[in-house]
């Protein structure tokens, strides 16, 4: 096995328990292997989190590829809700269970999850910026406003209030 081949099952595997008691040996398991050939191929428990989690981000970004309108956004609030229903479809709900938990990993100062935030994010912001209107004034500024608009409308969903997180969507300037 090959790190290449032992992302799908990890990343299989976390997507199913979520992050909040990650051990190497359930992940081994998983994947059909010893926790110490997992070490041999990610070097440490922590290397092996941040590959899973870069991989698990790559997973996000295709999936909302693949089901994002090819053309780009009208507006930035018509991206922001495009992406906030995209997302509220079931097969999205594994990649967010993980989110969360990343999150509050990220709320407890776990710098490993911070720094897998920081990348999660910033791999998020590029692919708004790459699905904002093509005259954009600001795509920087722009993606950001839509990214914080999409995640607090996604937090606002996971606690019941979805119908809060729409509004605000629909309040977000074109």
């Amino acid at each position: 096995m090959s790190r290449e081949t032992l992302l799908p099952l990890l990343a299989a595997h976390v997507m199913q328990h979520g992050l909040a008691e990650l051990s190497l040996r359930p992940l081994a398991k998983a994947a059909g292997t010893s926790d110490r050939m997992l070490i041999y191929h990610f070097g440490s428990k922590g290397q092996l989190v941040a590959a899973l989690l870069d991989y698990l981000a790559d997973q996000f970004a295709l999936a909302l590829d693949t089901a994002f309108p090819a053309e780009r956004s009208a507006s930035r609030r018509a991206c922001a809700q495009t992406v906030y229903a995209i997302t509220g479809d079931p097969a999205f709900a594994p990649f967010f269970r993980v989110w969360w938990d990343i999150v509050s990993g990220c709320a407890n100062g776990n710098a490993a999850y911070l720094e897998a935030a920081g990348r999660i994010m910033d791999r998020l912001l590029d692919w708004v910026v790459d699905h904002l209107p093509e005259d954009e004034p600001d795509p920087q500024a722009g993606a950001r406003a839509v990214l914080t608009a999409i995640e607090g409308s996604q937090m606002l969903r996971a606690v019941g209030r979805g119908d809060m997180g729409e509004a605000g969507l629909a309040a977000l300037e074109g």
